[in-house]
């Protein structure tokens, strides 16, 4: 029997979680909650034929064909209860939290700049800092202004500016109280739901716009990079990049010529383009692939409720591949499952535990893990019913649960915490 690695994680090791604005906050005016308000019922009409089939729809089926499932609305009310949620964290013995500012609150309108909007994120981070919390922040995690979508967002070159601009104000606002700054969150994953395959705002099916959006959010990286750097280059700056292990199922040439490209355009192509002005990289992980001549055919031996195939020790392979390619610092940005048993997850992030060690031992620098997410929280185009939280809300109260494979995750993170 193969003996199971021991667990040793480095002095300064970032344990904690994740989530963006719009799934979390509430009350958002931007350009997706404006399609929300468009999409609704036809979302809802839609799920049947799209979840029907996964195994649990007949638990989800009267949230996911309600058109009330698809609006953000208060979402889980962190906007207000930020310091119930950053106690949370604190008692779940996690050092690190990684958070994305809403544009849309910051610049309602161009030009014009909130202040009430600055001193919240100010005193949203001060309470971090204060919990003894690292924070680190993302700048564009999926949603945009309205007058910026309007404007023709990310598809126009010249528009990369007014991102750059917002970010130099907010890093000018808050100053020496961040360090870690992710610029982008899944470049290639809004590139290709928002615009080629069309399935988000603003539901494009355009092979032309798709590249032009990759390319416009690489400039838009590599500007802001520099921007950061020439303030303070104390800035550690990064995107958040959404890696899945591609890999042959058999030694057929196609297969594995197949694989090869599949993971050069997921991952590669827009990484190559930033890297030289990334000072460390963010991984989001969720799924393998497992291509067959020239499809992707996984084993679905074991599947989240979305239909994922749940494979958490091949990060093991993403982060030895992405850091002996890119030769940067590491940190799991996003990592986890949508599921309502719990004890799936507590095998996920057991699983993925024993991964990360291994790559460890194998010469990856892996700065920190941030499990996806904090709070059961608003999917995008899916709505609530997918539950990816370490903390259950019921969103008739707002009140919080801390769900058993949490307390479970923090009892080891204090152990290793504890012997490093």
């Amino acid at each position: 029997m193969q003996k199971k690695p021991h667990l040793s994680y480095p002095k300064k090791f970032l344990w904690g979680a994740s989530v963006s604005a719009h799934q979390v906050e509430g009350g958002q005016k931007n350009q997706w909650s404006q399609w929300e308000d468009d999409q609704a019922k036809t979302l809802a009409a839609q799920a049947p034929y799209q979840w029907g089939d996964i195994e649990n729809w007949n638990d989800i089926k009267a949230q996911a064909t309600q058109s009330s499932n698809y609006l953000s609305g208060r979402a889980v009310d962190h906007y207000n209860q930020f310091e119930l949620d950053f106690d949370i964290i604190k008692k779940l013995n996690m050092n690190a939290f990684r958070f994305s500012i809403e544009w849309s609150k910051l610049e309602p309108e161009e030009g014009t700049w909130s202040a009430e909007a600055v001193a919240y994120y100010k005193a949203y981070i001060d309470a971090l800092r204060q919990r003894g919390i690292e924070p680190i922040v993302t700048l564009f995690h999926f949603t945009l202004p309205i007058w910026f979508a309007e404007a023709g967002g990310f598809t126009k070159r010249k528009n990369v500016e007014y991102f750059v601009r917002y970010a130099e104000r907010i890093v000018e606002e808050l100053g020496a109280s961040v360090k870690y700054i992710i610029t982008i969150n899944e470049p290639e994953v809004y590139a290709n739901e928002s615009y080629r395959a069309g399935n988000w705002p603003p539901n494009r099916t355009s092979k032309r716009d798709f590249y032009n959006i990759m390319l416009n959010l690489a400039r838009a990286h590599n500007k802001t990079a520099d921007a950061l750097h020439e303030k303070n280059r104390r800035f550690k700056v990064s995107i958040a990049a959404n890696i899945c292990h591609t890999y042959a199922g058999d030694d057929a040439l196609l297969s594995r010529k197949t694989a090869s490209v599949m993971q050069y355009e997921q991952s590669d192509y827009f990484l190559k383009k930033v890297i030289k002005k990334c000072d460390f990289l963010g991984v989001n992980y969720y799924f393998s692939n497992r291509v067959y001549g020239y499809r992707v055919h996984n084993p679905e031996k074991n599947v989240s409720d979305l239909g994922w195939d749940m494979t958490p020790a091949d990060i093991q392979f993403v982060l030895e591949r992405t850091f002996e390619k890119y030769k940067l610092p590491i940190i799991v940005t996003e990592n986890g499952l949508a599921s309502s048993d719990d004890e799936r997850r507590k095998w996920w992030l057991s699983e993925t535990l024993l991964a990360m060690q291994k790559a460890m031992d194998n010469g990856v620098r892996l700065d920190g893990y941030l499990h996806w997410s904090l709070l059961d929280n608003f999917e995008w185009d899916k709505g609530y019913w997918p539950q990816f939280g370490l903390v259950a809300v019921d969103r008739s109260t707002m009140k919080r649960r801390v769900k058993p494979s949490a307390i479970w995750y923090s009892k080891i993170i204090k152990h290793l915490r504890s012997t490093q």
